[in-house]
Order: structure tokens, then sequence, then C-alpha cells
């Protein structure tokens, strides 16, 4: 039996268990929507989530909306969908280990299902050390444990690459069989903008979208344009991002048409999305039920911001909670 270890806790999150179950028990008893919201958790037949996986100091809070809205009845295996930051990758990757350990106890991992997925060659293996240098994956670890607590679950951990809008759709093809059962949950792992000059992306938005100004990028060089003053950076990133949320919800669009206007989206502004691909093959997948008579529902439930930039040396990085229902 070979375990993951908890790499990541004690740094990004604390390692001490009872302290952790009392962190996402404030968090999740802090999600209180209001009636405008239009969401009352849990929600019956949730099929995924998308949630941020920075530290839980930054992010817990607002992955703890994704996580509340999860009906865990009928459910014995999660799909965790994480990008890879430490490692290029063009295709995705699988777990060698058996179980992934948390402050909160360990996570079996579904090596049958694993393996059926290694049998199609189009899945390659993760080594030990990319395995626990990764933190995508291991940021939801301890919420799935959680949200599940007292309940038979194992988990299928799925490292994803620098893959193509094709290769989305492909492995979205064949993860779409598993997101189609009543058992199977998918968790996508995902943060939203990352900006600042640490991040090498400054866009801006003088004007709200939709404008006939065009957007710029700010430099620490030159000066800073007039309009910060009425429309701030931390207002332009919200609408950047928001744009994203936007194409993402489904209805209007669907799966299909958000996919193609997403990785529009992404040429254009170049929004630094690490998700990105996670969301496109869940994307894929969504599009493949979609032929066969299902008709996917995205809602986006929440929207942080790690810190208000206001001028060019400050930085942020977003995080957005949704769920996904057929």
């Amino acid at each position: 039996m070979t375990s993951r270890q908890a790499s990541h806790a004690d740094s990004w999150y604390t390692g001490n268990a009872g302290q952790l179950n009392r962190e996402m028990s404030g968090w999740l008893q802090g999600v209180n929507p209001s009636p405008e919201d239009e969401f009352s958790p849990p929600v019956p037949g949730t099929k995924a989530v998308i949630a941020p996986h920075a530290g839980y100091s930054y992010s817990g809070p607002a992955a703890a909306w994704a996580y509340k809205s999860i009906d865990t009845t009928g459910i014995t295996r999660v799909f965790v969908l994480g990008p890879s930051h430490h490692v290029y990758l063009d295709g995705c990757a699988l777990t060698q280990c058996t179980q992934y350990e948390t402050p909160l106890g360990v996570l079996p991992i579904d090596v049958e299902t694993t393996q059926e997925l290694k049998r199609t060659g189009h899945f390659t293996e993760m080594d030990i050390q990319t395995d626990e240098d990764e933190h995508s994956i291991e940021m939801h670890l301890p919420y799935v444990r959680k949200v599940f607590e007292g309940k038979d679950i194992s988990i299928v951990p799925v490292l994803v690459g620098a893959i193509n809008y094709d290769k989305e759709l492909s492995y979205g093809r064949l993860l779409a069989p598993y997101l189609a059962r009543d058992d199977t949950l998918f968790v996508i792992s995902s943060d939203f903008c990352h900006w600042g000059t640490r991040f090498q992306y400054t866009f801006y938005y003088p004007k709200p979208p939709p404008s006939s100004v065009a957007p710029i990028r700010l430099s620490q060089s030159g000066p800073s344009p007039a309009s910060l003053r009425e429309h701030p950076i931390h207002a332009s990133i919200t609408a950047l991002d928001h744009e994203a949320m936007e194409l993402l919800t489904l209805p209007p669009f669907t799966a299909s048409q958000a996919h193609h206007d997403f990785a529009d989206y992404l040429a254009r502004t170049k929004n630094t999305i690490c998700g990105r691909h996670p969301i496109g093959v869940l994307l894929g997948a969504l599009s493949a039920l979609e032929q066969q008579g299902k008709s996917p529902k995205i809602k986006w439930v929440r929207y942080e911001q790690s810190s208000a930039c206001i001028t060019i040396k400050d930085s942020s990085v977003s995080y957005a909670s949704a769920f996904v229902t057929f």
C-alpha cells in the first residue's frame, strides 16, 4: 500500500486535525446565501463543483460555498481534477498511490477505476515526487474528507496538463461516462485571475466591459491612467473574472458553446485562470453528455479576491465557486 503524504499540511493549511475540522466547520456554517442568490444548499443531484485551491487562509471560506452545495447522498467516488503547476504535461496523469493522507483521515484511491483509465492508453502516471509537490489536488482533500465524514468513499485524482481545446474535448469524452454515474462526483480545482507584476499579468479595463475603450497592460514604468480613479484595478479584475463566469454559466449557454467561448476569451484576455484546462475537460465531458440528452447547469455561487488591488505594486488572486447539476 502506497500513501501520498499530506505534504502541504502545516504550511498551506493546519496539520492539526481538531483545528482544521473547526476551521472548515466554521466556513461551511458561514455559507448563508441571501434569497436573491437562488441557492439553497445542499443541492440535490450536484454532479460537480468548481472550487479554488489556494492556502486555506485565503480561499478556504470561498471553497466552502462549493462544498456546501454537495448532496452526498449515494456518492461513493470523487474524481479530483487539478492543474499541473510544477511539471509540463501535454496530457493527463494518474496517481500510483493507493491512498492519500489528510489530517482528517485517509482517502483510498479507486484503484480499479485508475487502472481502467490507464488501460485506455491516454493517461500517464505521476511519480511520487510530482504527486506530493502538486497542491492543486491536495487542497481539496480535507474538504472532501470533511463533507463525506463517516461515509465510505474513494477518490480518483487526475493531474491535467497544458492541453489544447481538442484534447480537453477528448479527455472530456473519456471521463463523461464516469461523470454520468449516480455514484460519482467531480471536483474541478481552479483559482481565477492571478493579477500583478509578480504574476506577469497586469491586464486592465479602463472602462467596465462591454466598452469601446480597449483594455491595456499596466506598467510600473509608465504613467497611471486617469481611469484608475473611477475604475480601480480590483474592479477591472472583478469584471474580467465575471466575463468568464458568465460564459461558464449554463444555461443560457450550452456546455459546447461555453467551451468554445471560454477558449476564445482566454485567447483574447490571457486571464491567468490556472485551472482553465480542468474546466475545459469538464466542459468537454458535459458537451458529450449533452449529445446524450443531458441538460447540464452550472451556477456560480461565490466570488472573492485575496486583496483589493489599487496600484500596479499590488497583487491578488481571485477565487470562484460553482456547482454543476444535470
